[in-house]
């Protein structure tokens, strides 16, 4: 992989984590689409590995509100009222939501790895999962602030994380709508969305470390790597603070015509080449 390659897929991936379009899907696709010839299971490993870059911008990007849930769910275990206060009670619903992903993730991961080897049907689920964005957005009533989240919206909003392991369903755009349709307002949707990535993006990030450094030759990939991340978490940074701005007054229905045009066209080149 070169350095150019890495910092295309660094500013790919920064751009599409956090908006409802899929980077897993960017990632796959666009190497497939521009004849890039890589290494398939080191890959793998690297795409997901630059989500370590935008877990760095959610990091800073939230760092205030991330320390007070930690001081917050701390101070409850100690004084045996971990569920007392909304600081607190937001980190333990935000470990409930990543529950489902991390039991579907390890017990699936072998299928989904093997998914990455598809790209047109990457590229089917990009397109066909504006559906989910198009429904969340008419049925979701938009009402209620995060305040009000409860366990089983938390376990709900994590079960359509969790379908976000599919490559080209979108993390971001899973858990925003799965909040849209439990009632929550865009932006405590998209804020949910955000701070529900950091044990996530974590997860995978470890794994595929393990999975990279059992990759022949791979120092060659350590300088593009580094690059790649960076890049991504310079330009993810800029994505949270144009998507909170966006969706304080416009809706998500932008990005579903988005993911149909992006994901026909996609298939289209795919299935011309074959």
């Amino acid at each position: 992989m070169t350095i150019l390659q890495a910092v295309v897929l660094g500013v790919v991936q920064g751009l599409t984590e956090f908006l409802p379009v899929s980077s897993t899907a960017h990632l796959i696709l666009l190497p497939h689409l521009l004849g890039w010839q890589l290494q398939a299971d080191a890959v793998f490993a690297f795409d997901v590995l630059l989500q370590l870059g935008t877990l760095a911008a959610v990091l800073i990007y939230f760092h205030r509100d991330l320390i007070e849930i930690a001081a917050a769910m701390l101070q409850g275990i100690t004084q045996r009222t971990p569920w007392q206060t909304p600081t607190a009670r937001l980190g333990w619903l935000l470990i409930a939501g990543t529950i489902p992903a991390v039991v579907l993730g390890i017990a699936f991961k072998p299928y989904i790895e093997a998914l990455h080897q598809q790209p047109a049907v990457v590229a089917g689920v990009l397109a066909g999962t504006a559906a989910l964005i198009f429904g969340a957005e008419h049925w979701g009533r938009r009402e209620r602030p995060l305040a009000t989240l409860t366990a089983l919206d938390a376990l709900l909003i994590g079960a359509f994380q969790a379908s976000a392991l599919v490559p080209g369903v979108s993390r971001s755009a899973a858990t925003m709508c799965g909040a849209l349709l439990r009632g929550l307002q865009r932006p405590d949707a998209a804020r949910f969305s955000f701070l529900l990535s950091v044990p996530v993006l974590a997860g995978a990030g470890v794994l595929a470390a393990a999975d990279l450094a059992a990759t022949p030759n791979v120092s060659a990939l350590l300088l593009p790597l580094l690059i790649g991340t960076f890049t991504s978490m310079l330009v993810g940074l800029a994505s949270i603070y144009w998507l909170l701005s966006y969706l304080q007054r416009r809706t998500l229905l932008v990005f579903g015509w988005y993911r149909i045009a992006a994901g026909l066209l996609a298939l289209a080149v795919l299935l011309l080449r074959a």
